[in-house]
């Protein structure tokens, strides 16, 4: 079997193609330019709004690619108590998700401070504050002192797919992550030093569990620090879940070469589809206050105002008014008025498709 990466002299001297990883970070830098450009035309409370949401984003997906599903309220209630954000709804948050919160609030909030040792520590304490992982006791705040194998397959027909970096040698390994992490010395494009730190954080594999979220925390406090913001607009853990077989797969091609080409080129892809989607989000955004701005006198009931949100926001499929009458909680005739008057109103408009079938669409 090929060697692991770690196995070869000098590992941790990265290279990769140029040519491709230039041409990758420079669409990444170009789309974070133009999301940031569209952001600052937001109004304080959307961009607060936006903030909260993709926090919430990285929290739920981190956890979700662990194959861990976290309360959304919870969540988005522990990171608005926080950050001071005056929202409705706010419920109480486990003693868990609070831990899960304040790792990544302490990763992206406080991104210009170096990361340490001891603050490692600290997010892995917090990830796991009674010390158990589901079932399992396991080493925390502190590096694994057992060794560490990724396997899958039954009992006696596992399949090792990676076996980390030997427990006695985590230690002088990490030292050299984090030196490099907090060199500023060190000429490299913040958004590139996100990807290798992840890279080479998760080839170590310093602790007993919870080395993805870390990882990844990592990667969004470097991604804050490329910004010089504790704003977060996109959510690469949502992106990350999003194409998590790839993400998979590529790690597991990269772990034999000191030539990350293919893992920096699939990184800067994955952030890319992140800002898309966000730039997408954000014109939704600027079109629904246009619109509001515009049709500001005129008579708009409350189920008319609920579904012409739902349509700017994240309606999926044709409106019918079957569908009106349902998620407005109306009877079908209702839902027909309200639909009717709208039209009237020249804020909806019907397809060409008529009887039951009939659907319709936002003018704007």
């Amino acid at each position: 079997m090929a060697k692991y990466i770690y196995q070869h002299e000098k590992w941790t001297d990265f290279s990769w193609q140029n040519a491709a990883v230039s041409a990758a970070l420079g669409e990444v830098r170009l789309l974070q330019g133009k999301v940031l450009g569209l952001l600052h035309t937001l109004g304080f409370s959307s961009k607060e709004e936006k903030n909260l949401e993709m926090l919430t984003f990285d929290v739920l997906k981190s956890s979700e690619i662990e194959g861990e599903k976290l309360s959304y309220e919870q969540v988005r209630s522990s990171i608005a108590r926080r950050l001071g954000v005056n929202t409705a709804g706010l419920v109480a948050s486990s003693r868990h998700v609070e831990g899960v919160v304040e790792m990544m609030l302490d990763a992206t909030q406080r991104y210009q401070n170096p990361l340490t040792e001891e603050r490692l520590f600290g997010w892995h304490a917090a990830l796991f504050p009674t010390g158990y992982s589901g079932m399992h006791k396991i080493e925390t705040a502190q590096y694994r002192t057992g060794e560490m194998q990724v396997v899958s397959g039954a009992m006696g027909k596992a399949k090792v797919h990676y076996e980390a970096v030997a427990a006695k040698d985590v230690k002088a390994e990490m030292d050299k992550l984090l030196s490099w992490l907090n060199d500023d010395t060190v000429v490299i494009d913040s958004v590139l030093k996100a990807a290798i730190a992840h890279f080479w954080f998760v080839i170590i594999h310093p602790f007993d569990d919870g080395n993805g979220r870390i990882a990844r925390a990592i990667s969004d406090m470097l991604l804050a620090r490329s910004e010089s913001s504790t704003e977060r607009f996109y959510s690469l853990s949502k992106q990350m879940l999003a194409e998590r077989s790839a993400y998979y797969e590529v790690l597991q091609k990269s772990q034999h070469s000191s030539d990350i080409t293919a893992w920096l080129v699939w990184f800067l892809s994955c952030l890319k589809h992140a800002l898309q989607e966000t730039e997408i989000s954000i014109q939704n955004s600027l079109r629904k206050v246009e619109f509001w701005e515009k049709y500001k006198n005129t008579p708009i009931n409350e189920r008319q105002r609920l579904m012409v949100n739902k349509l700017f926001d994240d309606f999926f499929g044709k409106l019918t008014s079957s569908k009106w009458a349902k998620i407005a909680k109306c009877s079908p005739d209702t839902a027909l008025r309200d639909i009717k008057d709208l039209i009237e109103k020249g804020i909806l408009s019907q397809d060409e498709a008529g009887g039951r079938s009939a659907n319709y669409k936002l003018v704007c």
